[in-house]
C-alpha cells in the first residue's frame, strides 16, 4: 500500500498571468487545493481539486478565478499536491 505525502508550491503571480498558471497546475493533475494569497499573505480563496470539481464544476470555478484576475494585481498562488511514496 502505498502512502500518500503532500507538499505545496507557491507561485507568484500578476492578474493577467494567473488563468494560465492554473490552466497549467490543473493539467499536471495532482493538485489537490489551491489557495490563493494577497500581498500581505491572507487567504483571499481556497479551491479544493477534486475530481469532481474538476469534472464537473469547472465553469463557476473558472468565473471565480476570472474575477480575482480581474480585480489583483499582484497574488500568490499556494498549490497543495499529492505524492505517491
Amino acid at each position: 500500500m502505498t502512502e500518500k505525502k503532500s507538499r505545496t508550491e507557491e507561485f507568484k503571480v500578476k492578474g493577467s498571468e494567473i488563468i494560465e498558471k492554473i490552466r497549467e497546475i490543473i493539467r499536471e493533475g495532482n493538485a489537490r487545493r489551491i489557495i490563493f494569497k494577497t500581498e500581505e499573505g491572507k487567504v483571499f480563496m481556497e479551491i479544493p481539486l477534486t475530481v469532481g470539481v474538476v469534472g464537473t464544476l469547472i465553469a463557476p470555478v473558472w468565473a471565480a478565478i476570472g474575477a480575482i484576475a480581474a480585480l489583483a494585481s499582484n497574488l500568490t498562488i499556494v498549490v497543495e499536491k499529492e505524492e505517491n511514496s
